[in-house]
This record gives structure tokens, sequence and C-alpha cells, in this order.
């Protein structure tokens, strides 16, 4: 089954192109370029755009690539709450070393990481300063500034953005991203550009855009699918005021944007003279919308996000004893598309096996559109016995063959719990991959199972019972979109991560 193809992602780099050299000869100095959003590896964009590569923003900025220059930020609060980025499973800290390698990798050039809201006695920030010192970056410190965005006459003054120490760029187009949202980008450009005018350089501002899809409307899928992916930072999109009073039209933008443009416009208007936007839309440079080639698909895809964030939301908080406010959030983005829990064709068929076995089970949906299903046995895992269902399926194997024969298995069980301690017998989701590699040389089965691992990229599944942390890997590695009841298989008071 060929998969549905809802954004043409070629239209979009050659669009997106053309704007940032627009935005550049109408700055005429040096760009500070915000990347809203993730710039490599960007997950949500490519599960809610069919046809978005995760890599696709950063293929596209390629082409410049010996003319930009990319700064890393990160909220030092961030380090300190050890927060960490949800779709490759990393703290911030390890991601902003891993986005200096891939970014060095593809040939960009980065030298500087600001950690903004320092604060001295943040110990986990000094820490990470120190060392990224040490592996030869540079780093900036940017204070917290009492009264930001509101007070802007404090805030664009020596008491405020010149309390920031400066990033010495050495290109005219800055690209400045994070590990992920609500890392203080914007008040790091706008720092910037008061920092360079104060050095007789002129400089302005735009941002790559992604979410929300400024000329979609406000409640659809799309847009909505971004407020649930941003429900721990209470952001919500709105219709854009100052572009309904400057051009009479409605533009979707979201709350911290229109909250602060009024301290870029007067910073610009203070720095240069005047100010080239009249709106938080106007800032953005977001083709997004003019490349959807087929809007059902996305909606689709966009409504079966916020399913996924509500189960993840639903997770998080069993897992740390959270009061329920994100789920809460995303169950009224819900309840506005007439969205249930339901509507995601993998937990019926899960919730079904485990109320007729009364043990955890599992259902991935295959790009064929079929459901299989797995359920828990003396030898496998619900999530184990469930991928050897779907390989044997999508290799046209037999059900009733036994791909790990029982004799196998038995010696893996005895060295977990007679040697390595521990107390459930059963293998889990790499066991049964590594247990089938073995077999691989000997069973053209398993050869055959093995050949179809990269088909799972993409599908969905859904657990009665919430993932320990190999099996979550296991899924995340392969690409495999998982959703679980926010459940524990056993009740106890201690929960390994």
């Amino acid at each position: 089954m060929v998969p549905h193809i809802g954004f043409d992602g070629e239209r979009y780099n050659t669009l997106q192109s053309e704007q940032i050299e627009e935005r550049r000869t109408r700055i005429g100095g040096r760009l500070y370029l915000e990347m809203g959003g993730k710039l490599f590896d960007d997950f949500h964009a490519s599960r809610v755009l069919p046809g978005f590569t995760p890599d696709n923003k950063i293929a596209m900025l390629e082409r410049l690539v010996d003319e930009i220059e990319i700064v890393i930020v990160i909220n030092a609060r961030d380090l300190e709450r050890q927060k960490v980025r949800a779709d490759v499973g990393i703290p911030y800290e390890s991601e902003a070393l891993r986005l200096v390698d891939v970014f060095r990798e593809r040939g960009f050039y980065v030298a500087w990481v600001v950690l903004t809201q320092f604060d001295d006695g943040n110990q986990a920030a000094r820490a990470f300063r120190t060392r990224l010192q040490r592996l030869g970056l540079k780093v900036a410190r940017h204070r917290t500034i009492d009264g930001y965005p509101a007070n802007i006459a404090h805030v664009v003054s020596a008491q405020g953005f010149g309390q920031n120490e400066y990033v010495e760029v050495s290109r005219d187009l800055v690209l400045v991203t994070a590990p992920g949202p609500g890392s203080g980008k914007l008040a790091t450009c706008l720092s910037q550009i008061y920092h360079d005018y104060a050095r007789g350089i002129p400089a302005g501002y735009a941002k790559f855009e992604t979410f929300p899809i400024w000329d979609l409307p406000l409640d659809h899928p799309m847009n909505l699918a971004y407020e649930a992916a941003t429900a721990d930072l209470d952001d919500v999109n709105m219709i854009d005021p100052h572009h309904l009073a400057a051009y009479g039209k409605q533009a979707v933008n979201y709350n911290r944007d229109v909250e602060v443009f009024p301290l870029l416009a007067q910073l610009l208007t203070q720095l240069s003279g005047s100010s080239p936007y009249r709106s938080p839309t106007d800032m953005g440079v977001n083709l997004v919308g003019s490349c959807i080639s087929d809007d059902a698909v996305c909606r689709r895809a966009a409504e079966q996000e916020i399913i996924r964030r509500y189960y993840k939301a639903l997770v998080d908080e069993r897992r740390d004893q959270l009061d329920p406010v994100q789920s809460k959030r995303i169950s009224l983005l819900m309840g506005k598309l007439g969205l249930r829990s339901t509507d995601r064709a993998v937990v019926a068929p899960a919730l079904a096996v485990a109320k007729k076995t009364k043990d955890p089970a599992s259902a991935i949906e295959l790009p064929d559109g079929q459901i299989i299903t797995g359920k828990t046995s003396e030898l496998l895992g619900c999530s184990a016995a469930m991928l050897l269902n779907a390989l044997k399926h999508l290799a046209g194997i037999d059900p009733d063959v036994e791909l790990l024969a029982p004799s196998s298995i038995r010696p893996i069980q005895t060295l977990k719990t007679e040697h390595l301690g521990s107390r459930n017998p059963r293998l889990h989701t790499d066991e049964v991959l590594i247990a089938l590699s073995v077999s691989a040389d000997t069973s053209p089965d398993a050869r055959r199972a093995l050949d179809q691992l990269q088909t799972l990229r993409g599908c969905d599944v859904h657990t009665t019972t919430i993932l320990g942390t190999v099996d979550e890997a296991i899924f995340r590695n392969l690409g495999i979109l998982v959703t679980s009841e926010p459940q524990y298989q056993v009740k106890s008071l201690y929960k390994k991560r």
C-alpha cells in the first residue's frame, strides 16, 4: 500500500529558500533567522504533514551552507529540570551536543551556544557551560530580564539586553535554533540585534516558521495539533490582532509571538528608525500552507497526532504523578474536532485482547491496513509477540510457524532470571530481535522476517500498559508510533525508568 502524501516537500524547499533570500535583501544587513520548531529530526512536522521529511528544513538550508552560522540556544532552567526531548528520548544537554555534531557533519558552521535565563545558582547550567567550553564551544550567558517583554524601556537598555553576553558571530545569516520549545530563541535574536547596533552593525530578524500555519483556519486540525504538541508551555493559537488591524485580514499566530511583537517592533524602530513588520505574522517565513497538496490527508494525520499527544500526556502524568493538566488541555482540543481516544485504529483491538486474556496486550496497524495483535505468554511479552506476528504477516509466513523455537528462548530466560537478576522471564522486543537475528543464519523464515523490519516505520501501535524503557527505545528506533494506556502491568511504588 503506497502511503498517502499530503505535502509537497520539494515545493516547500524552493519557496522557503526564495523567501529567505527576499528577507536578506530587504534587511540589507545581518539577518537573525529564528528556527520555529526543530531544524533537524522534525518528527512532529513529518507526522502531521505526510510528505514532509524529518530533515526537510536542513536539506533546504544546505543550499546556503557556506553563508550560514548556527547558534544553539538552551534555557538553563530546562537543564536544571533535566528536560528530555521526547522524540529521541535524550536530555536537552545531550541533544544540544548531538545537534552540534549533526550540523557539523552536514557542513554547517557552529561555534556558539547561548544559555538563556542563566542564574549563577543553577549548578546544572554552570556545569554544562564548563563542559561546552572544554569541548571547544563558546558560551554566552543571557540573564532573566525583569519585565520581559512588557517593560520595553527596561528591556531595551543597558540593564536589560545590555547585561547579556554578546555572541560574536562571523557570518551575516545566523540561524538560531534549540533542542526544544521555550528556549528563548527570540529573546536571543533581539539581544543580538541590540548589541549589533551598539557596534554599528545593521541587523534584522525573521522567523523560519512551521506551526501554526498562518493561512489555515484557527481550528484546523494541523493548527490544533501544534497546540497539543506545546500543551506543556501554555501556548495558544490565536488570530493575530496586529495583522488584522494592519491589513484587515485574519491570520493565525500564537500567544507568545503576539505578546512579544510590540517589543520587536519598538526595538527595530529605536535602532534603525523603522520596523519592516506590521504584525508577528509578517515576521514569519512560512509557506507551509502553500505546499499542502491534499488537505484531507493532512487533516487525518493531524487528528491522529492529537490523539497520540493525549495518550502521551496521560502516561507522563501517571509516571511523574502529576495533575492531569496537559491531558485535559488536549482533551479539549479533541472535543473541538469531535475526536475520541478510541478513534485510533489500534486501540480497540489491543483492549479487546487484554480483556479476553486478562493480561497486557498490544496491536499494530500495518501499511496495508491490517491490524496485528500480540498477547502476553510465558515466553514473550505482548510487544515482542506482536512484533513477531507482524513480521510473519509481512513476510508471508504462516501464522502457526514458530520463528523462535521455545528451546531457543528458554536459555535466554534462564540467563535473565538466574544470572542477571530479572524478575520478568519474558523476552522484550530487543531480545526477540537479537534471537531472530541469530536464527537468520540458519532459518530462511527468520531472514525473510528480519527483512520486513523497515516496513514497520511509520506504523501505529497501542499497548494496554505503559512500556518499559527498553521496548520504548526499540519502537522509537524502528520509527513506530506508539501510544499506551496509562496503566502499569504491576502495581509497585518504584518504577524502573
